[in-house]
């Protein structure tokens, strides 16, 4: 039960290595850098060392607490990201499937809205815009 932040690619056959033993369910998700507007070249992500693995680390520990998770991982990338590359894995393992989907699907929404990561999108011709807070992103909090 780890999360982490690096600016390095992670291996997804060695993330799920040992994790989950015992567990009837191991679900993972994988998020890449997309670009929605066509112009993007890639995404810069800042964050706070210590506050961000330690909030990473709550949600992490709050879902192992309401879904009664055998196992869960959480790694998020910082620094500058391409279009296609990976930026978070989310990995949960429970008894049954229903619990490890859900407590995969709680995480990714935790950690999309309140994550402290500072987003900025930078154009191919140079330009650069910070990322704001969707509103479908914070409705999304709402079933939990």
């Amino acid at each position: 039960m780890s999360a982490r932040v690096q600016t390095a690619a992670f291996d997804l056959a060695q993330e799920l290595q040992g994790f989950g033993a015992g567990a009837g369910a191991v679900v993972t998700f994988t998020g890449v850098v997309r670009d929605d507007s066509g112009r993007m070249a890639a995404l810069e992500l800042e964050h706070y060392p210590g506050m961000t693995e330690a909030t990473m680390n709550e949600y992490g520990a709050e879902a192992a607490r309401r879904f009664d998770l055998i196992d869960w991982r959480i790694v998020h990338r910082h620094g500058r990201l391409g279009v296609g590359e990976q930026i978070m894995f989310v990995a949960t393992a429970a008894r049954h499937r229903r619990a490890a989907f859900e407590a995969a699907d709680y995480l990714m929404d935790w950690l999309k809205s309140r994550a402290p990561f500072w987003k900025r999108e930078i154009a191919s011709d140079g330009q650069a815009e910070w990322v704001q807070a969707k509103d479908s992103d914070e409705t999304s909090l709402l079933r939990w």
